[in-house]
């Protein structure tokens, strides 16, 4: 059997991180100062890449399946809470500079991410069930009686920043958190 993760090269790694320390420092956040935890947890995205097909969380578990596994494709959905709350994400590769200067005190972060069972249900479930309804009812016309507008087209948020966009689909990449096209949900 061919070995899906393959060597990682030292180069490999520097590229990686270098794009990773533009994207977070053009978003206001910063990579973790510890230069070595830090290739480690961008070595085990690369080694994911490679695994999966995606550049899944190092820290968690990955289905194999990008479907399932979109909410914690780094950046995950979780990173930018977790900053507010923590001042770092959960595996501590994106960190505030609060931390990065030492004004924060470093804590544990609990495991915002579903069960399995849980993110099987939100799955299923519409992903804004009353926008939905709410779209549909202005487009029968019940605009005029609720004194909502209709929308001339689709709103989109980024899962992953909350970045909402009006337009037919969803941009190729966040402009703000550099997250990927898959990453956005229909809001409205």
């Amino acid at each position: 059997m061919e070995d899906q993760t393959g060597n990682v090269s030292e180069e490999e790694i520097s590229r990686l991180k270098e794009r990773l320390n533009e994207d977070a420092e053009s978003s206001g956040y910063h990579l973790n100062p510890d230069d070595e935890m830090t290739r480690d947890l961008v070595r085990g995205l690369i080694v994911n890449q490679k695994r999966h097909g995606y550049p899944g969380c190092p820290c968690r578990l990955s289905a194999d399946d990008k479907q399932e596994d979109l909410d914690i494709i780094c950046p995950c959905d979780y990173r930018d809470p977790d900053l507010g709350d923590y001042g770092m994400c959960y595996c501590a590769l994106y960190v505030t500079g609060e931390i990065l200067e030492g004004t924060k005190e470093v804590r544990p972060i609990p495991e915002r991410r579903p069960s399995r069972d849980e993110r099987a249900q939100n799955l299923k479930a519409p992903i804004s069930s009353e926008a939905s309804e709410s779209v549909d009812s202005s487009r029968a016309g019940g605009a005029a009686s609720t004194g909502e507008t209709a929308l001339s087209k689709p709103v989109w948020r980024c899962r992953v920043c909350g970045y909402l966009c009006g337009r037919d689909e969803p941009p190729e990449v966040c402009p703000i958190c550099k997250a990927k096209k898959e990453r956005f949900e229909r809001f409205m």
